[in-house]
């Protein structure tokens, strides 16, 4: 195909939208389906391995942007705009950084999570609109996810970028697309055809997802945001989440439950108790 929105003129041969290599799935029994289904998720996994050097400037850029008070930036449409929203929601709680380090943007606004808004993804001002909307600024990261590589709604959100000189990423699922050319740090996660031909809810969007995990909790890691392999900075919103608070600081300290839970009410985060203490033992 080419695809021609303003000023980009590429041809691209979608192999995300390439015929399934399964025929008359209407045909199959519920384990034939699943077992097949299975089979090419499994697939999934070794993309992303082959494409870890490309996550590993991002990383760093992301991380180095953000110690300067940045922020982290998804756009996308779609499923790819859903995946984006998913991550970053989960920043917080999980990590304990602030609402709005990390902010997920989709095509059509917020009622686009939910229901599809009709030719969202084709609007080439929308997206910079809506990074405007956050006072995107060049401290700032922003990753474009698209599966097919040519939604014109990300596309020039990151042409806009770059022109404003702010960093630009993709998460791509097809070799040279327009987006992939656009992206400072282009990721590209080549998934190929989909089980039913052309629906990238699939393996296309699982591998989007493991992508967004590995950026994020990199990234959070990197600046600290975990101690060993634990979740020290997450809030705690609900019963779930306190027990396993206190299960994580009597591992490290000879205290009780109720000595734990009061420590934790107090201070606020398992953090804050290790460190409390920590500094208690060396007195």
């Amino acid at each position: 195909m080419i695809l021609r929105c303003q000023n980009f003129d590429y041809t691209l041969e979608k192999i995300t939208e390439q015929k399934s290599p399964y025929n008359h799935l209407e045909a199959m029994s519920a384990n034939e389906l699943l077992e097949n289904i299975n089979k090419e998720d499994q697939s999934v996994a070794l993309v992303l391995k082959n494409a870890i050097p490309q996550f590993v400037p991002l990383i760093e850029e992301i991380v180095a942007k953000m110690n300067e008070g940045g922020r982290l930036f998804y756009i996308g449409s779609g499923t790819s705009g859903r995946l984006g929203i998913v991550d970053a929601s989960e920043c917080p709680p999980t990590f304990g950084v602030p609402h709005g380090l990390v902010v997920g943007i989709i095509a059509g606004g917020d009622s686009a999570i939910r229901k599809a808004v009709e030719f969202a993804e084709d609007d080439t001002n929308q997206a910079w609109k809506d990074l405007q909307a956050h006072q995107i600024s060049h401290k700032d990261v922003v990753v474009g996810i698209s599966a097919s590589g040519t939604t014109p709604y990300v596309l020039h959100g990151l042409s806009s970028c770059n022109q404003h000189h702010i960093t630009t990423a993709s998460i791509t699922c097809n070799p040279d697309s327009p987006i992939e050319k656009e992206a400072q740090y282009p990721i590209v996660l080549v998934t190929g055809p989909e089980f039913v031909s052309g629906s990238t809810r699939m393996k296309a969007g699982t591998a989007q997802k493991l992508a967004l995990n590995m950026i994020s909790t990199a990234v959070m890691v990197r600046l600290g945001r975990v101690l060993d392999n634990q979740m020290v900075d997450m809030q705690l919103t609900n019963e779930k989440l306190n027990e396993r608070a206190v299960k994580m600081i009597r591992e490290k300290f000879p205290v009780t439950r109720v000595e734990a839970m009061e420590k934790l009410l107090t201070l606020g985060s398992v953090r804050k108790v290790l460190q409390y203490y920590e500094a208690k033992n060396s007195e």
